[in-house]
């Protein structure tokens, strides 16, 4: 595939996010009625990369009604505090992720209850042997370009589980809808954010909540554009990385999410914050969330980091599909 090819493919998936979560939603309604559950008093999701990073964004997004905690793992080993009372979710787009597997069978170990994120492989052929719960999505694609079809899965694994409460589901499909709506717009600001950004550094700050955001983002700049791209979350950040500012330069750009959800006083810190990097670069963009909740908004600011990446990659020529290195480490990593 040439690169104008690869191009014009990722713009393809891009463009099918909105549809793809709308084809999720009725997987999802229909997987879960199936599935066997029982109290638990902790959540784990475990994945890597486009796998993994709506563990993340789900688990903020539902820290004020999620009736345990949930933990993400990004790793091959779980805590000690997985049990037979743990809900373990294994997110594997391919099913074949090592690190996932290396995970799952510790839990398994453990007697933790196992609910499974695929498209097939392996973890697919231990879920239909061991009769655990699993949502099969489409494969086929790019892990990260997934996204549409994975990440919303764990809202209704909670709720099968009776950890949260009905309602997201109409926001899910809300939030669908506007993407649908909002897709020239939302392309037009993405395409001039990429334009002043080019050739420097991206660094993406967002609140707390909206951290997985911000990973997602920065996850997307890495692999579609290849740019070096880092990522830090308010209140934290004015603790420590804003006094490194002092060697920062126009080199650097800064992507701000910005949301109504902001605390107050995070709000007056993110203005604070543009007042000092203002000092050392001029490249400062804020990315306003679009929505009526916190699922709309999530998705509209994943969405536009999405296509920003798209757009970097356009502005660099680069292939935004190909991960070369990533295939190598892989193929290398198999020989140990």
């Amino acid at each position: 595939m040439t690169t104008a090819e690869a191009t014009k493919e990722m713009e393809r998936l891009i463009n099918g996010l909105p549809a793809n979560m709308k084809e999720a939603i009725q997987i999802g309604e229909r997987a879960v009625q199936s599935f066997r559950t029982a109290p638990v008093d902790n959540v784990l999701v475990s994945g890597l990369g486009g796998s993994g990073i709506g563990g993340k964004i789900v688990s903020q997004l539902m820290w004020d009604q999620c009736k345990v905690p949930v933990h993400v793992l990004n790793d091959y080993n779980v805590p000690a505090w997985v049990g037979s009372k743990t809900l373990f979710i294994a997110s594997s787009y391919s099913g074949n992720t090592e690190e996932t597997l290396s995970t799952l069978e510790a839990a398994m170990a453990r007697g933790a209850q196992v609910s499974c994120i695929t498209s097939g492989g392996k973890l697919k052929a231990i879920a239909e042997l061991e009769g655990y719960n699993i949502i099969e999505i489409p494969g086929g694609q790019p892990p990260r370009t997934s996204f549409g079809y994975n990440a919303l899965q764990q809202l209704y694994i909670l709720r099968a589980y009776g950890l949260i409460e009905d309602g997201f589901q109409e926001q899910l499909a809300g939030a669908a809808d506007l993407l649908m709506e909002e897709m020239g717009q939302i392309k037009g600001v993405a395409a001039a954010v990429a334009k002043r950004i080019a050739n420097s550094t991206p660094i993406v700050y967002a609140e707390t909540w909206y951290e997985g955001v911000a990973v997602r983002l920065r996850q997307q700049i890495n692999e579609n554009a290849k740019i070096l791209c880092w990522h830090h979350a308010l209140p934290e950040m004015n603790h420590n990385e804003l006094v490194a500012w002092a060697g920062g330069s126009s080199d650097l750009s800064v992507l701000l999410m910005r949301t109504v959800d902001d605390h107050p006083r995070t709000q007056r810190r993110m203005e604070l914050s543009k007042e000092i990097i203002g000092r050392y670069t001029d490249k400062i963009v804020e990315l306003e969330a679009r929505g009526s909740n916190r699922i709309e908004r999530a998705y509209y600011l994943i969405y536009l980091g999405d296509w920003i990446s798209y757009y970097l990659a356009v502005d660099k020529g680069v292939d935004p599909i190909e991960i070369k290195v990533i295939d190598y480490f892989k193929s290398e990593l198999s020989k140990s």
